[in-house]
């Protein structure tokens, strides 16, 4: 019998870890959704013989899945296969130059050489230094809650702070970048991994120069079934630990007493727990369910992480020098994060993101056939004009592959769904669409995201992608850790 009750509010990535570490630690939890499947933006989509993940599409980090089943004293093969691939993604560059960065870092030293002229050492030299800042700095931040005493008593957090050099907080990581590369195809390559979070690699800081080890040093994998599997993992795995789940019902209110969590409205009923961890976007969990305008009002004045616009197409051919992952590079890179961030809009040259499952495994497509789940970093919803922006986009879209690909896409496309800012913030109470809430585009926005639990409110959590220590699956399940951490330590 557990003598302790646990609520968890929405049921993303972050949702189910925490309610599997709670459940671990001997809560009885309740997860309510207003969905009617787990998963939050992890989830998945069929038509006409296709099949579509929707959601995040790259999978890394994955020991941060297997600590977790470990935690839960099960073998994470019983629920989930996956295997590192040979490369992480192939870039297409406007002057017809293409780079794949394989894992082998033989492979990528020789590929850089020979396909864009940047020296195989500064390559090399970069990832030594990403790893190197990750393992001394990046760990300790993104495994710890900042705002906790007992974190800067810690001798390693210590350590990482006066190891951390000004220019990584004060540099941008393109500055980072021109120094440490001498061709533009490698610049862009590198500056894109600020897009990881949503943020600007023109103002973001350098620090986030850790990104591209956890992906070119540490490995990208890929789930059989692809990555709706690890919503699928994590929800069985949930259900074996005795997680209750409550579907299509949202939750109105967090109760608060005196100060303390004590649970949850739904349906207008008081549901009582002893604590409430929130897995919603932080702007919405103030806003609706504390109902405090004023944090809510703070959290809306920070610059907003970019969203995006996905069209899944049902392709009907197969296309032999694309991969899993492909990015089609704008020729003008600044420019398209100057039209994303400080004018709000779309620009005319996007950088293309195209992910095909497909090329992976059977049955995601008919036979002979692809599927596309084509993404452009587009800005939050301010009340733009989507439907215009959208048939504006889908045709700069179609002419740049055309271009690139030296092949008319459009009558290639045979089934077609669209996914816009707006229906992502209805899907996912996302503020304004903004995929990783607030933006990394300054130091402190970077680091000093908002916490995973509430200073004012004794009981309260919080963990997903717009808190700390950000957004992404890996990270995700970190903030599911941390909360999980902090629970056990104030019992």
């Amino acid at each position: 019998m557990h003598s302790h009750k646990a609520i968890v509010t929405g049921s993303g990535v972050a949702g189910l870890a925490v309610a599997i570490r709670l459940s671990v630690q001997g809560y009885a939890v309740t997860v309510y959704e207003k969905n009617g499947e787990p998963g939050g933006k992890l989830s998945i989509y069929k038509k006409d013989g296709y099949s579509f993940d929707t959601g995040p599409s790259l999978f890394t980090d994955a020991d941060e899945l297997k600590e977790l089943f470990d935690f839960a004293g099960e073998d994470i093969a019983a629920y989930l296969s996956y295997h590192q691939l040979d490369s992480g993604c192939k870039y297409f560059f406007v002057n017809g130059k293409t780079f794949n960065t394989w894992t082998d870092k033989e492979k990528l030293a020789q590929e850089s050489t020979e396909k864009i002229g940047e020296p195989a050492k500064n390559i090399l030299r970069y990832l030594q230094k990403s790893e190197k800042l990750y393992e001394r700095i990046g760990k300790v931040f993104l495994n710890n809650p900042l705002q906790k005493r007992y974190t800067w008593k810690k001798k390693a957090f210590f350590k990482a702070l006066t190891s951390v050099r000004p220019r990584f907080l004060f540099s941008t990581l393109n500055e980072y970048h021109e120094s440490a590369f001498t061709t533009g195809e490698a610049i862009q390559v590198f500056n894109r991994f600020a897009t990881y979070n949503g943020s600007n690699p023109y103002t973001t800081p350098a620090m986030l120069s850790i990104i591209p080890h956890i992906e070119l040093n540490k490995g990208v994998f890929y789930p059989e079934g692809g990555m709706i599997s690890i919503t699928d993992a994590l929800y069985e795995l949930a259900l074996k630990k005795g997680v209750q789940f409550i579907f299509n019902t949202p939750v109105q209110r967090i109760i608060c007493v005196n100060n303390n969590a004590k649970g949850i409205v739904v349906n207008d009923k008081n549901i009582f727990s002893d604590i409430v961890i929130s897995n919603a976007d932080i702007y919405f969990t103030y806003k609706n369910l504390l109902l405090d305008n004023r944090k809510a009002k703070r959290i809306e004045k920070k610059e907003k992480s970019s969203s995006a616009v996905v069209f899944l197409w049902g392709i009907k051919k197969q296309f032999s020098q694309m991969h899993l992952h492909n990015i089609f590079f704008s020729g003008d890179y600044k420019a398209e994060f100057k039209t994303l961030f400080q004018l709000k809009s779309v620009f005319k040259d996007p950088t293309i993101y195209v992910n095909i499952t497909s090329k992976m495994e059977d049955g995601h497509a008919p036979e002979g056939k692809e599927n596309w789940f084509v993404m452009i970093n587009v800005p939050a919803d301010s009340g733009q004009d989507w439907t215009k922006i959208i048939a504006f986009l889908k045709q700069q879209v179609l002419k740049k592959l055309r271009g690139m690909l030296k092949e008319d896409i459009e009558p290639l496309i045979e089934t077609e769904k669209i996914i816009s800012p707006p229906e992502l913030a209805a899907a996912t109470f996302a503020n304004a669409g903004a995929i990783y809430g607030v933006s990394a585009n300054t130091w402190k926005n970077a680091f000093l995201r908002h916490p995973n639990f509430s200073k004012e409110i004794n009981g309260l959590y919080f963990c997903g992608g717009t808190v700390h220590p950000g957004g992404g699956i890996p990270l995700c399940l970190k903030s599911a850790k941390i909360v999980g951490e902090m629970v056990s330590n104030s019992e």
